[in-house]
């Protein structure tokens, strides 16, 4: 086989995540900057001829109608700036337009901008697997498939682990979203909508509960006793009256809940769970797209919990907004024949090398300023939530962060009508929220996000619950 043509030499980075000064600065001096009421006439027009041809299936809480941005400012079709503090999802890790991965990506698209891996070879997927595989905690081989998206990721592990055990059922759990395609849909069970009219399902598949320890029961007096109760559920529910352990490919789990809340479970949790799979020998899989790409301060979630997985699924940030996912699984899982599971467009080679770019910003300095400034920013808002009635608990990790809106303290009942008023109120402001989970307000800002630009958000966030609370 001819000689690969080497990579080109990565660009170094212009600007320093880490500095004091946000990257916005070097376009927007001032973040926010509302320039007139929201929305403004050219933003209204995109929403008009969104609202006749678009599918009305999109969920949207408020016109933001985004046209450029630089770091952690969005700027919208009439020249308002915004402070976002949702990267699109948990998407853009490196922020609007970093230069290293424009670069990347404008280098990759003067080359070629197709050929099908799966039927071709070239080094920015070969790579991108080597280094993904590396990245991954255990310490063992592995093997990796690109896909487009999370759900395609999810997919993929669900066909897989039933590939390799010969086993048919899938064990998740409640208050989980692995995405809205088929076998993503049937294994999540956090929103009724999310299925509503699309019966019949994908077969096969149970729930367990997570342990969400601001709503569990009041007997149980500490984390690792919600934990306890869980995987007893497991073994004296699931396994003793709903399907037999040796049935079930594989568990699949958040390790830290995405769209039921930013939920994050108490550190027994997944070694409970590894040592379940062990004792019946079923696939541990971890659903890491929302809390991979170093959001949580590690590479993965799954380190914090010491906790080995044998597949695990990514996407969203791993090229800072290029559709791609993964699929990294330990060598002898990932032993399918050609033919078996494939993608015209997974590893796209302009995505792979936007994420080759991501991933050593993640490793030079992101990962490291995501647990910094995630500290920082969790300690901002735990001190106000003392100070606030409706803001029963703030959770997460590194900058996979939440606050849950409730009536009051004593009652812990949810307030969802709250949580909608402060995402809008506060884009009325100059801030991007985005909820999860009933009644939740998540942070999920790019990773080069500075302490100076957690304070403005934490300022505004003060203000818009203000206004929603009037």
């Amino acid at each position: 086989m001819p000689a690969t043509k080497p990579m080109p030499k990565k660009i170094t980075t212009a600007i320093k995540p880490k500095s004091a000064t946000p990257i916005s600065a070097a376009r927007y001096p001032k973040v926010p900057d509302l320039k007139m009421p929201l929305p403004g006439p050219k933003a209204r027009a995109v929403v008009a001829l969104d609202d006749k041809f678009v599918s009305p299936s999109y969920t949207r809480s408020y016109p933001m109608v985004i046209e450029r941005g630089l770091g952690l400012a969005a700027e919208d079709v009439d020249g308002n700036v915004f402070l976002d503090m949702t990267a699109g999802i948990a998407v853009n890790a490196t922020g609007f337009a970093h230069p290293d991965v424009v670069a990347a990506i404008q280098d990759a698209a003067a080359q070629f901008a197709h050929m099908s891996g799966t039927d071709f070879y070239y080094a920015a997927e070969a790579e991108l697997a080597r280094v993904l595989a590396e990245h991954t905690y255990g310490g063992v081989e592995r093997r990796v498939f690109f896909s487009n998206s999370g759900t395609e990721s999810i997919e993929c592990a669900i066909k897989l682990a039933r590939w390799y055990t010969k086993r048919p059922y899938i064990l998740s759990f409640r208050g989980a979203f692995h995405g809205r395609t088929y076998g993503s849909m049937s294994v999540g069970c956090s929103k009724a909508i999310h299925r509503n009219h699309f019966a019949p399902l994908v077969s096969s598949v149970v729930h367990g509960n997570y342990p969400y320890l601001y709503r569990a029961d009041p007997h149980l007096k500490t984390e690792e006793a919600v934990v306890n109760d869980c995987l007893s559920y497991l073994e004296n529910v699931v396994f003793a009256k709903e399907v037999q352990p040796e049935e079930v490919a594989a568990i699949l789990v958040e390790p830290v809940q995405g769209e039921g809340g930013y939920v994050v479970p108490h550190a027994s949790w997944l070694p409970g769970l590894r040592k379940l799979c062990d004792k019946h020998g079923i696939l541990l899989v971890f659903d890491e797209v929302q809390s991979g790409m170093g959001r949580t301060g590690k590479f993965f979630a799954h380190e914090h919990f010491n906790t080995v997985g044998d597949i695990i699924c990514t996407a969203k940030g791993i090229a800072s907004g290029l559709p791609l996912g993964a699929v990294i699984a330990k060598k002898e899982i990932m032993s399918w024949p050609p033919g078996s599971h494939a993608s015209t467009f997974g590893g796209n080679p302009i995505a792979c090398r936007a994420a080759l770019a991501t991933i050593k910003l993640l490793d030079e300095s992101l990962i490291e300023n995501t647990r910094e400034v995630g500290a920082y920013f969790k300690q901002r808002l735990e001190e106000f939530a003392k100070t606030s009635d409706v803001i029963g608990d703030v959770r997460g990790l590194g900058l996979m962060l939440a606050a849950e809106f409730v009536k009051s303290k004593s009652s812990k009942e949810r307030n969802p009508e709250l949580r909608n008023r402060v995402e809008e109120t506060a884009f009325h402001r100059g801030l991007l929220l985005i909820g999860c989970g009933a009644n939740t307000i998540r942070f999920c800002p790019p990773l080069v996000i500075t302490k100076s630009e957690v304070d403005t958000a934490m300022d505004l966030f003060k203000l818009a619950l203000k206004d929603a609370q009037a």
